[in-house]
């Protein structure tokens, strides 16, 4: 099947919704694409209790003209102005005039030994356990890593009953206090990061410090920080650890958008270096709900021709900007953390591949090519980000499936001769009505 809109919005995270709602309310016809079966993103995840303003987005997209396409996840650009997706067996073609991407950001992570074992989890991955129902009171946790994140899921678990063994943030205490005084000039961050500290109950912050091991027998049962010369060994059940976020470019790559520092590059109006296609929210700098809220109005008025409106919102955009970089400064990792893994830890977890077997490879390509790293399932997600960080090495391509896909989708001709070019929004509507919560 295929259908085409004014826009196509991929990613329906903030930036996504709000890029959508925008454009819907310009009177084009909008299709937003997700693989979560409902909106909201990571930050809005479905199912948990949302602010006010979250669920003001929510109610406003549930009754927007909107086209949802919830449980689909993008693998292809097989033709111009063509995006292809995929939700279990079934495949679809999305025609646009526009399209932007909202495609959000994943949580960093290193390897150190024991990090594989079972209850060491992304910060951001144990919080959404919990959310969705996974019991965490009375559970003793560690909670490491960098970023803003490390305390509002430390505030989080507590206020679900965990016990917050420690906070250990890898920044040193110097660049958390810069980054603090940079909030002073936005109150209602400040406030929001003293409330996760008041929910952790006083659990204890060590500054310049990181988890070097983890150990356990079937499941984690203690977990080693290190803080300079010193090093404890800490019982816990959980360990949360997740050093900042990367953003997912992947589909910005693999459309052609130009790149630096890792993000997408955009002008004022959001607009990539590629002809109709836009960015906005964590692909183009890690900013927070509402940089990403900004810009997906921006990036969706654009888009809709209402340049003027797009414009009047980009004071707004500027001022937010000194937090990124506030927050790119405080999240820098130190050099040290690249020692963490020994040569038996493994880095790729998709396909057992060990540090001592990368070590000595030349770049990214040639350690897929000699090791397998990055070909497993999540298509170098983890490892790619890791290797990038622990040996410099940087992907220099991108290749459909941008997302593990059946080779019936990728193999789809697409409409033809003999098929109509396009269903209408109406007609895509109807479609997939069954298939949205």
């Amino acid at each position: 099947m295929s259908a085409h809109f004014d826009l196509v919005v991929v990613g329906a995270g903030p930036a996504g919704i709000a890029a959508a709602i925008a454009a819907a309310r310009a009177g084009r016809s909008v299709a937003l694409v997700d693989d979560n079966p409902a909106p909201g993103g990571q930050i809005w995840r479905h199912g948990a209790h949302l602010p006010a303003a979250a669920r003001k987005w929510l109610v406003e997209l549930q009754a927007s003209s909107v086209v949802p396409f919830y449980g689909w996840r993008v693998i292809d650009h097989p033709a111009a102005r063509l995006i292809r997706a995929e939700s279990g067996a079934d495949c679809t073609d999305l025609q646009y005039d526009r399209l932007i991407l909202a495609t959000g950001a994943r949580e960093r992570f290193l390897p150190f030994p024991g990090w594989t074992l079972p209850n060491v989890l992304g910060a951001g991955g144990l919080d959404a356990m919990v959310r969705g129902g996974l019991p965490i009171a009375g559970k003793r946790v560690v909670v490491a890593g960098t970023g803003p994140l490390l305390f509002a899921v430390a505030g989080h678990l507590a206020a679900r009953g965990a016990k917050i063994l420690a906070i250990c943030e890898q920044a040193q205490l110097g660049h958390l206090a810069s980054f603090a005084r940079c909030l002073l000039s936005d109150p209602a961050k400040l406030f929001q990061g003293a409330g996760y500290m008041l929910a952790a109950r006083g659990a204890r912050l060590h500054t310049g410090c990181w988890p070097v091991a983890a150990a356990g027998t079937t499941q984690l049962e203690s977990v080693t920080l290190c803080q300079g010369s010193r090093k404890w060994t800490v019982a816990c059940d959980y360990l949360a650890c997740g050093f900042h976020l990367a953003p997912n470019t992947e589909l910005a790559q693999l459309l052609g958008c130009r790149t630096a520092y890792g993000f997408v590059v955009t002008d004022d109006l959001q607009r990539t270096s590629v002809t109709d296609v836009f960015c906005a929210g964590e692909p183009t700098g890690i900013g927070g709900v509402e940089l990403a809220l900004i810009e997906g109005q921006i990036a969706g008025l654009a888009a809709a021709g209402k340049l003027r409106d797009a414009q009047s919102l980009v004071p707004r955009r500027q001022r937010k900007l000194g937090f990124v970089a506030a927050l790119r400064e405080s999240c820098t990792l130190n050099p040290s953390l690249r020692n963490l893994a020994d040569e038996d830890t493994i880095v790729c977890r998709c396909e057992d591949v060990r540090h001592a077997a990368l070590r000595g490879r030349a770049s990214w390509r040639d350690a897929k090519l000699h090791t397998r790293c990055g070909m497993g399932p999540c298509q170098g997600r983890i490892c790619g980000v890791a290797t990038e960080f622990l040996f410099a090495w940087h992907a220099d391509s991108v290749r459909p499936p941008v997302l593990p896909a059946m080779v019936s989708s990728l193999a789809s001709p697409g409409p033809t001769r003999n098929q109509p070019a396009s269903l209408s929004a109406e007609t895509a509507i109807s479609a997939h009505s069954k298939e949205t919560p």
